[in-house]
């Protein structure tokens, strides 16, 4: 089907949240229009769309979700049902949004055909939702793993990995995509993700240990050293490499074993913005792949 592709586009773009009340699951009955709205609104967005609007994409929601399930089963054997059920948990609707129009565009949440990515604002995008399936899944996400991501843009990446692993850190290098971004988790009740703004490129050196998982959303000319030091011995880092707006970009895993050798493994062809920032003035190291 055109639809089963291996091509997105996300922002290289990403603050600490402490709720009382129970996290969101769009795949219950009070995830209403209602509550919807006051989501919206807590977080400083407009709903952008009504009660009929929001009925037709919870449909539309429960077909994405066979597509997302039979996308992966063709891809890599066999869907994670901890994959699947972050997905079935996440109110897709929530996170389409242009911060820079200021501006919902929840009313074409979980397209059936030509599924794509949709603008942030500020050279943003949300990726298409089977190009985030695909990535969560080779993360190697489990419940007791801590995770970093490089680039929050809409914030529904690192919402996925929280509804599944132990705690997730995003960095947005863009200030007022971040700031508007770290205001949406707190009315879904997501207590796991700690956002800030910075560049991605030196990633969060003073969580300590490291982190199990790391994922990048842009492409960067080269995979930085930093990202790779903060890796943990057993640790898994998805990244994009290649050149600034132009095809061959590679998705590469990058693993480092329990003695804390590195291996790098080319996986499939991918199109992302770039990784933006220092990455851009410093010198590409000897050895470095890119």
């Amino acid at each position: 089907m055109k639809m089963f592709r291996t091509l997105f586009l996300v922002s290289c773009l990403s603050f600490s949240i402490s709720v009382a009340h129970a996290a969101v699951d769009a795949g219950k009955p009070d995830w209403t229009f209602a509550r919807y709205q006051a989501a919206m609104q807590a977080g400083g967005r407009k709903p952008g769309i009504n009660e009929t609007t929001f009925k037709e994409v919870q449909e539309r929601r429960k077909e994405a979700l066979k597509i997302i399930e039979q996308y992966l089963n063709e891809r890599l054997r066999k869907a994670d049902p901890a994959v699947l059920r972050a997905f079935s948990e996440l109110p897709r609707e929530y996170y389409h949004y242009n911060y820079q129009e200021d501006k919902s565009t929840a009313s074409v949440a979980y397209e059936l055909e030509n599924i794509k990515t949709w603008a942030n604002g500020y050279g943003s995008a949300l990726s298409d939702y089977l190009g985030q399936a695909y990535m969560t899944q080779l993360t190697q996400p489990t419940p007791d793993k801590v995770a970093l991501e490089i680039g929050t843009g809409s914030g529904y990446q690192s919402s996925v990995l929280a509804r599944i692993v132990k705690k997730v850190y995003s960095i947005e290098i863009i200030e007022p995509l971040g700031k508007g971004v770290s205001r949406i988790y707190k009315p879904l009740g997501y207590d796991n993700v700690e956002t800030r703004v910075g560049d991605g490129f030196f990633g969060w050196p003073d969580v300590k240990g490291g982190f199990d998982i790391i994922i990048v959303t842009c492409a960067a000319q080269y995979i930085p050293q930093a990202l790779v030091d903060q890796l943990k011995p057993g640790g898994r880092m998805l990244v994009p490499v290649g050149q600034p707006f132009k095809r061959g970009q590679i998705l590469y895993i990058v693993t480092k074993d329990e003695k804390g050798q590195v291996h790098t493994k080319k996986d499939v062809g991918v199109y992302f913005i770039p990784m933006t920032g220092a990455i851009e003035k410093q010198p590409v190291p000897a050895g470095a792949v890119q």
